[in-house]
């Protein structure tokens, strides 16, 4: 491992998206676990797509448009649906005067289709991940498995900072219901030019 790929990763996984979108939303709605959890979920979500690399399917959804197609819409889809349920407070980010354990699952699990519904980021780990594979390696499957295991770390790492850190902040903003409708109708449309960026994406 290099340090032109760590400091890659950190770049790439820094970069606001839909996973910091939702981590911060889960820290400003739910408090610190609820952003842990939404951390977790996302990083979850990465594992499909390291897999999908590892035995080709990532190929496929590079050269098949319609399968391509197919997981991007499903991605806008959800994007649409996280927006609907942020600015109606339901859901997972549902604003609560305390953490609510019972929102756990549902928070995780939508970290993960977050992630796992953006075809991109499967290509990404085929053209990212090679590149900093050496040509005479003898395993190189297993070489894929431990970059995209640090990228995963690295992932949770700093969501999990975004997420403190918008927790942090709850207690200014917790109390001030204009504060919080300014806030949830912000990350709504956050999730809704996501979906708009993702909808226009090419292969």
């Amino acid at each position: 491992m290099s340090w032109e790929f760590l400091v890659t990763t950190l770049i790439v996984v820094a970069s606001p998206g839909t996973g910091v979108v939702y981590t911060l939303a889960a820290g400003l709605a739910r408090g610190r676990r609820a952003s842990l959890v939404a951390a977790l979920g996302c990083t979850l979500g990465i594992l499909p797509h390291l897999a999908a690399a590892m035995v080709g399917l990532a190929a496929v959804l590079h050269a098949s448009a319609v399968a391509f197609a197919v997981v991007k819409y499903a991605g806008v889809a959800y994007l649409l649906w996280m927006a609907w349920h942020t600015l109606g407070e339901r859901g997972g980010l549902t604003v609560a005067a305390g953490d609510d354990r019972r929102s756990s699952g549902r928070v995780v699990i939508d970290g993960i289709v977050v992630n796992l519904l953006n075809p991109k980021l499967s290509i990404f780990f085929v053209a990212f991940l090679p590149q900093f594979m050496a040509p005479e390696d003898v395993h190189p499957l297993a070489t894929m498995a431990a970059l995209g295991g640090i990228f995963m770390g690295v992932t949770f790492v700093v969501f999990a900072i975004y997420g403190a850190f918008a927790a942090a902040m709850r207690s200014q903003v917790i109390g001030r219901p204009a504060v919080m409708a300014w806030l949830r109708r912000s990350f709504a449309a956050a999730f809704v030019m996501l979906g708009a960026k993702l909808a226009i994406t090419e292969r």
